[in-house]
This record gives structure tokens, C-alpha cells and sequence, in this order.
């Protein structure tokens, strides 16, 4: 059993390890997170500023893994509130032309609005707005959660930003009860945006407590050296929770790779280098490639390096749910790409 309070014995963590690895190989995901929608400049290298074409598509981070779950050949649901008019509704109607599960997205009226983000194809000088005033996913509550069928899947995945703002915190908190009680593993993207926290300082506190309550946690050297108070505590920090709590700690460093820690042993693996179009989309495509690629039977290491491959396509191609590789893309980019680079 996990405490979180002190180092797990190995032949729990591997217990865990292999509940983990068997609720991923059902290809079944239920997340829970905002969907949104996503405006970008054409053509790329054009400043928002000096647009007169946008382009639109599917954003959020949590629509986003589904889309690229689902894309790669896996099932996914989406537990989230949408607001009750066109932007809403366009944000269903994409979930499901991604073959993303709506039954738990939920519309609500007033003044509660879906995100919207404007961002540019462009690294250099890159610019990215977010609107997330009276945001439509901070109103998930439990009800919501309480009318999820656990049963049905065998994972459930979420990020960060559902913690930020009541009611959507307790309620996700609740579907950690709802999954652990049905026996479904935990995998959390810390994926911390300050602009949706009151303070740094809530942050920090509430997203550790939810990593310590999830069986994989995924984040980059930034959140884990924010959780930890200091950049240059993050790798320890990450290190204590794959001994602590977590069966699996994936550390990642941009263009430098990742650490990831399991079974008390710690790969590297590097990245899959491309003339990137844009930095969004990376890590959202990155999960979904590394949870379809364990389902579909992939070590570990060779599934985080085909997730790099995912986030790599991603960057180097317009939008994020649209740019976000699909299993053909994947195995033709794989097959022609010289390979990553050594960690």
C-alpha cells in the first residue's frame, strides 16, 4: 500500500508498476480537463497582430490528449463542462470528429465561457493569449464526476489546470476516490499555468498533493522545481516521488530529453530533433503517444521515445489536436527520421 510518506518496498512498486502498465494496455482512457478553442495565424510566421487569416481548431490541454489518444488508435472520454452556445458546442462537435467519448461533457449556461487561445506558428517572437475569464471547465463539479462510469475504462489521465479553481478541484479530487474504488491507475500532467492559480502558493501546495495521489506523474524540469520551491531542487523532488508514491516519474527537459524514473531505475532517453513550427502542442501529444505505445505493447523507454516522435510532429505542423500525429504518421515519421539524439 502506498503511504506517501516514506520510500515504497520494491516488490510493491513492482505490484504497482504492473497494475499501472495493465489498466494503460486496456486503451481505455477517461480524462478529465477543459476543452477549448484554438485561433493561429496563417500563413505560419504570421503575428497575431498582422493576421487576416486565422485558422481554428480544437484546443485544451485535456481534449487534446483524447483527440491524440484517439488519433493513435486508442479510447478516450472526456469528463468537462463546456459553455451552452456555438463555442461550446464546436468544441463537442470536434471532440467527437476526433472519435473522443462525450457523454460526460457537460453544457453550461449563464456567463461561463469556454477557453479561447490565440496563439502564433512561429517560434521566434512567439506570442500565445489565453482567455480563461469565467471559465466554463472550472464548473465541473461532483455531480458531474458521480455520473462517471469508472467501470467502463481502464486509466484515468488529467492536467494541472483542473486544480486551480473550485468547483473543478474538489470534484476532480472525488474522481481520484471514484478511479482508485474501481481500481483505475492515475497518470497526472502537472502542465502548470500561473495565469488559472489565485497564487504560487496554492499552486504548489495543491499540485503536490495531487501528484502524490497518482501512479504516474509527467511534468518538465520548471513544475518539478516549482513544486519543490527551486528549479534546482525539481530532479530531486522528482526522484522522492517515484520512491514516495508514484510507480513511474517522467522528468522532462526540452531539448535535452527526459529522466524517467521506475522500478527504482532511471532512463534517459533524448529527443527527436525537427525545425519546430511552434512550441504548443508538445506535451499534450507526448502523453498520448506514450499511453497508446504501452497499450500497444511498447516498453517503457520505447514508448517515451515514440511519445518525443509525437510531441516532435506536433511542433513542426499548425495547430495542436490537428497537428497531432495519427498512427500512420507516426510509424512514416519514425521510419524516415534519423533518429534521437543520444541522452
Amino acid at each position: 500500500m502506498k503511504t506517501g510518506k516514506a520510500a515504497v518496498p520494491n516488490s510493491a512498486k513492482a505490484f504497482e508498476m504492473d497494475a499501472l502498465l495493465a489498466g494503460i494496455k486496456a486503451n481505455n482512457f477517461v480524462v478529465i480537463g477543459r476543452a477549448g478553442m484554438d485561433l493561429f495565424a496563417d500563413p505560419p510566421g504570421t503575428a497575431t497582430e498582422d493576421a487576416e487569416v486565422m485558422h481554428v481548431g480544437l484546443g485544451g490541454s485535456s481534449a487534446n490528449i483524447a483527440a491524440g489518444i484517439c488519433k493513435l488508435g486508442g479510447q478516450a472520454a472526456l469528463v468537462t463542462r463546456v459553455s451552452d452556445d456555438s463555442i461550446g458546442r464546436y468544441c463537442t462537435n470536434q471532440l467527437k470528429r476526433y472519435g473522443v467519448q462525450t457523454d460526460y461533457v457537460i453544457p453550461i449556461g449563464g456567463e461561463f465561457r469556454n477557453s479561447l487561445a490565440v496563439y502564433e506558428s512561429r517560434i521566434e517572437g512567439h506570442q500565445s493569449v489565453i482567455y480563461r475569464n469565467g471559465a466554463a471547465d472550472f464548473e465541473m463539479n461532483k455531480d458531474d464526476v458521480e455520473a462517471v462510469d469508472f467501470g467502463r475504462f481502464g486509466a484515468l489521465i488529467t492536467a494541472g489546470t483542473v486544480f486551480a479553481a473550485e468547483p473543478s478541484r474538489s470534484a476532480t479530487f472525488h474522481g481520484f476516490d471514484r478511479a482508485k474504488a474501481a481500481g483505475l491507475p492515475i497518470i497526472f500532467d502537472v502542465d502548470y499555468r500561473p495565469y488559472s492559480w489565485p497564487s504560487a502558493e496554492v499552486a504548489s501546495d495543491v499540485l503536490s498533493r495531487a501528484a502524490a495521489r497518482c501512479d504516474m506523474i509527467v511534468g518538465n524540469d520548471e513544475e518539478f522545481g516549482f513544486m519543490a520551491g527551486s528549479i534546482d531542487k525539481g530532479l530531486e523532488k522528482a526522484r522522492a516521488l517515484s520512491t514516495e508514491s508514484a510507480a513511474v516519474v517522467i522528468y522532462k527537459m526540452g531539448p535535452e530529453g527526459a529522466i524517467t524514473f521506475a522500478g527504482g531505475e532511471e532512463i534517459r532517453t533524448g529527443i527527436y530533433p525537427v525545425d519546430a513550427l511552434k512550441p504548443t502542442g508538445a506535451g499534450d501529444s507526448f502523453m498520448a503517444g506514450l499511453m497508446t505505445s504501452l497499450a500497444d505493447g511498447h516498453d517503457l523507454k520505447t514508448a517515451i521515445l515514440r511519445g518525443s516522435a509525437c510531441a516532435s510532429v506536433t511542433v513542426s505542423r499548425p495547430g495542436c489536436a490537428p497537428a497531432m500525429a495519427d498512427t500512420k504518421t507516426l510509424e512514416t515519421f519514425l521510419a524516415a527520421h534519423p533518429g534521437p539524439t543520444q541522452s
